[in-house]
């Protein structure tokens, strides 16, 4: 393993060790030269300008550049060791520190304009589009939103879920999209042979129908047969005529199995017909959009909501646990449509990104405050050794650069302010 995967702030450690080294290098200066300095103005040129002039600028040097390196050392810990009052200011104050860094970021940087600013800029409706439009993400997330539905199911009540469902099914089925979207369900339930269950419920309940009203329909073919034949055939041939008219369709109805009836295999060319006139015929395609539009809008399914939605969710739930379900297909086969039209509706763009901000200004002032307590407590939870650590390779460099320009100026001014008090003054004792 290389040092530099090891100690990841080698770099910043080296380069705060070498401007410190200068800076201390040049105070040390400054302290030799004060030394030389003072011993060269009370020897040989005492008395002259250049030697009190040296003496002044040097001194001042030394005093400005120990001022700045005691202020820069207070902040991370106490000179020399030396337990002096406000001094090692960061490791003392991390808590404040944390609390007021925790408030400034909450405060000034997650603003609601700069929040809008950003998620103008993410582009979220594109994002959204690709992930969905892409086949691997569209397919995991359909096995998932499959999957979470028994659970989401759970947490709805149902009379709410079933009043929901009635109010929503008109405007879920409204829209220049309607007809595809009907068209891909439809096939998907052919393909599962789901269409026959369908059957199957309509033939057992026209069999229940013809078992309830049997005498009826005896009288009334009676009746017909009389009308047709008058009253002497009637009354020999009716009866029977009736009971093998009867005969006859509960025969066959017995006779519609799932893998032998004409009657399904017509019913299922029929579907599949009406399947591919939606899908290549705008004008059927909005037939059927405005007959189920109407339907569902009925004051009669608006009743029957409770119903409808507790049966859809026991056929939901009863699909998802298989790997192939139809469900989980339709979800599949819908999400990439669903991204598409993400990327080109400007209309649904807007909306989704008015929704996204929306949801995030929200959220906003809780998400403040938590971001502002978290970053307290981390800091604030800091050891002491690391957040000087921590704060003094990522400023340090900039704080000698400070103890050097102190020492420098220090000396400048020294310098300016001999020559200024020796113009005015004379002679100038230091």
């Amino acid at each position: 393993m290389t040092s530099e995967t090891s100690d990841p702030d080698r770099i910043a450690r080296l380069s705060l060790a070498r401007y410190r080294r200068f800076a201390t290098g040049l105070l040390v200066g400054m302290g030799v030269l004060t030394v030389a300095s003072t011993w060269l103005a009370n020897t040989w040129l005492k008395g002259e300008l250049w030697g009190g002039l040296l003496q002044s600028t040097v001194k001042a040097g030394l005093v400005g550049g120990l001022a700045d390196w005691f202020a820069v050392t207070a902040l991370f810990r106490h000179p020399l060791g030396i337990p002096i009052p406000h001094t090692a200011i960061l490791p003392a104050q991390k808590e404040r520190l944390g609390r007021a860094l925790g408030n400034f970021v909450a405060t000034h940087v997650f603003t609601a304009a700069d929040i809008e600013r950003a998620i103008g800029g993410l582009d979220v409706p594109a994002l959204l589009g690709n992930a969905l439009a892409d086949p691997q993400t569209g397919g995991l997330v359909g096995r998932g939103l499959a999957s979470a539905m028994p659970h989401l199911f759970d947490r709805l009540e149902d009379g709410r879920a079933g009043a929901l469902f009635a109010r929503a099914l008109p405007r879920l089925l409204s829209g220049e999209t309607l007809a595809p979207v009907i068209a891909r369900a439809l096939r998907v339930l052919v393909d599962n042979e789901r269409h026959q269950e369908v059957l199957t419920f309509l033939l057992g309940e026209l069999k229940a129908v013809l078992l309830g009203k049997e005498a009826a329909l005896r009288l009334l073919i009676e009746e017909r047969v009389r009308e047709q034949g008058g009253r002497l055939v009637g009354w020999a041939l009716g009866g029977s005529i009736a009971t093998r008219v009867l005969s006859a369709m509960n025969q066959e109805l017995d006779r519609t199995d799932p893998t032998g009836s004409e009657l399904r295999e017509a019913f299922t060319l029929w579907v599949r017909h009406e399947i591919d006139r939606i899908e290549s015929e705008p004008t059927r395609g909005r037939e059927v959009g405005e007959a189920l539009r109407g339907l569902v809008g009925h004051d009669s399914v608006r009743e029957w909501a409770a119903e409808i939605w507790q049966r859809a969710r026991t056929m939901i739930e009863s699909d998802v646990g298989r790997h192939d379900g139809w469900f989980a297909r339709l979800i599949g086969d819908s999400l990439p449509r669903l991204g598409g039209v993400l990327t080109r509706d400007a209309a649904l763009r807007a909306r989704v990104e008015a929704a996204t901000l929306g949801l995030v200004l929200r959220a906003l002032p809780g998400m403040r405050d938590r971001l502002a307590g978290f970053i307290g407590v981390v800091v604030g939870g800091w050891d002491s050794r690391m957040i000087v650590e921590r704060l003094e390779l990522r400023v340090g460099r900039d704080l000698q650069y400070v103890r050097i320009n102190g020492t420098l100026v220090g000396a400048l001014v020294g310098g300016v302010a001999y020559l200024l008090l020796r113009a005015a003054f004379g002679n100038v004792v230091n």
